[in-house]
């Protein structure tokens, strides 16, 4: 869904109105959890190190402590939920460590376009996210978001979203993805969303169903039942279906599944076995790799249905990574030198040529949507999540664990995600790492989870 922007001249109407002002709000008497830490000092790395933040977050301000339809409850603690959420954003990316709304004085719905810079530079603040939330008739959610910096005594950026009960959350990633591109200066990558595999069971009789999440792990939905055998899920480009593989009694097949009606439409049937779909840029095709009479080949087709293209023809095991994110190029993994590497080749299939030489065995590929690296499995001894540029040259390793695999990148390619599996238990779980290799942390999720595919920017 599109959530629609409202703008600043009626956010300041709105703001103007003088019915039930708060003048000192205090917070919920049991507020929503958060997760940040105290003080506020925050290092923001990418790459390289950048200037130390300290970003205060108080709980955002409301005309009037009404009802609402959201699952957070009234206007006032519906304030101070959207707050925690915008800090959890900016402090689990890797980049920021704000201080947030259990810590900090609720400022009044006036102060909220003209801040007391004074209180909050003695509190050592150098950036300040302030907000306001209104309830609106028929239960739609009306939310402005604005970032000072206080030394400077300066708006940096504001923005206004209206939106239904249902998605208020999201009215709190655009904030955070407001702060987070303007301080940092990259793309902003937290209202999007994440499909994965949910596993239960015994390790020889393992349930794998297709799931859904926010990219903090909120609004978990579960697509199927776990009566077939769900593998390797991808959205669509435009978040309106989830491609993925499944497998009924032994026989794979290729569903694409409609996100908007709930259904799902077969693309492709086969008797052998079927690895790894993977959407074109474009949307308009579908990659994938078949196994035949010893030989592992890719071949592509319209997402439309039709008849497919074969685009690898050597001895071996050929697996579709991805596409570059101008559809001219795929990289994928083959074995066709003696084991697992890299290569890449044009959309047509010409111009195969292998890219890494660097020891050990490299597999499940993924092109950053930047397209300025590779991200890929090394497995030497233990599995590691590593990245290269599409040249094969500086390779880096961001994880150091017994089996980390299969990353997929988020939608401003500064963040991986991927899934680790235990030593001993064999349990599995969605993992994240920054660019740095320094920020690691676990999404929870309900169950064991893997095979993870971070969406591109929601609409």
């Amino acid at each position: 869904m599109t959530i629609r922007l409202r703008t600043f001249a009626t956010l300041a109407l709105l703001l103007a109105a003088p019915a039930a002002a708060q003048t000192a709000s205090p917070p919920p008497a049991t507020p929503p959890q958060s997760t940040e830490e105290g003080g506020l000092s925050g290092a923001v790395s990418d790459d390289s190190d950048w200037q130390n933040l300290g970003i205060a977050i108080p709980a955002f301000a409301t005309n009037a402590e009404v009802p609402t339809q959201t699952s957070a409850g009234n206007t006032t603690a519906l304030g101070f939920a959207m707050a925690g959420i915008i800090t959890a954003n900016l402090q689990n990316n890797g980049l920021f460590k704000p201080t947030g709304p259990t810590s900090l004085p609720r400022p009044a719905l006036g102060q909220i376009q003209a801040p007391d810079y004074g209180t909050w530079s003695s509190r050592g603040a150098e950036m300040l996210v302030h907000g306001f939330v209104r309830a609106e008739a028929g239960g739609q959610i009306t939310v402005g978001c604005y970032l000072y910096d206080v030394a400077l005594q300066q708006n940096l950026a504001k923005a206004g979203w209206t939106v239904p009960p249902a998605e208020w959350r999201r009215a709190a990633h655009k904030c955070a993805d407001m702060v987070y591109s303007r301080l940092s200066g990259e793309n902003p990558f937290f209202d999007s969303r994440i499909a994965y595999i949910a596993e239960t069971g015994p390790k020889d009789r393992r349930l794998k169903r297709l799931a859904i999440m926010d990219s903090d792990g909120a609004n978990h939905r579960y697509l199927t039942t776990g009566q077939t055998i769900a593998l390797t899920p991808r959205y669509s480009p435009d978040y309106k279906s989830i491609l993925y593989l499944s497998y009924y009694n032994g026989n794979p097949r290729i569903f694409i599944y409609n996100l908007e009606t709930s259904s799902q439409r077969l693309l492709l049937q086969s008797r052998d076995p079927l690895f790894a779909p993977r959407w074109s840029p474009d949307g308009k095709w579908v990659l994938y790799s078949v196994a035949r009479a010893g030989n592992t080949d890719i071949y592509k087709m319209p997402a439309a249905g039709g008849d497919p293209v074969k685009l690898t023809d050597s001895p071996g095991i050929d697996i579709g990574g991805s596409f570059s994110p101008d559809g001219s190029r795929i990289v994928f993994e083959s074995d066709r030198s003696g084991s697992q590497q890299v290569y890449i080749m044009n959309a047509d299939g010409t111009g195969q040529k292998r890219i890494s030489f660097f020891g050990g065995r490299a597999a499940t590929p993924e092109w950053s949507p930047r397209g300025d690296q590779i991200a890929f499995t090394h497995i030497a001894g233990n599995f590691r999540i590593a990245v290269m540029d599409p040249g094969g040259a500086n390779l880096r390793y961001l994880t150091d664990s017994w089996q980390d695999e299969a990353p997929t990148w988020a939608p401003n390619g500064r963040v991986i995600q991927f899934f680790r599996t235990a030593r001993g238990s064999g349990k599995t779980g969605i993992w994240q790492v920054d660019l740095t290799g320094r920020n690691e942390r676990k999404l929870e999720t309900p169950v064991d989870g893997s095979d993870p595919a971070w969406g591109p920017l929601r609409p």
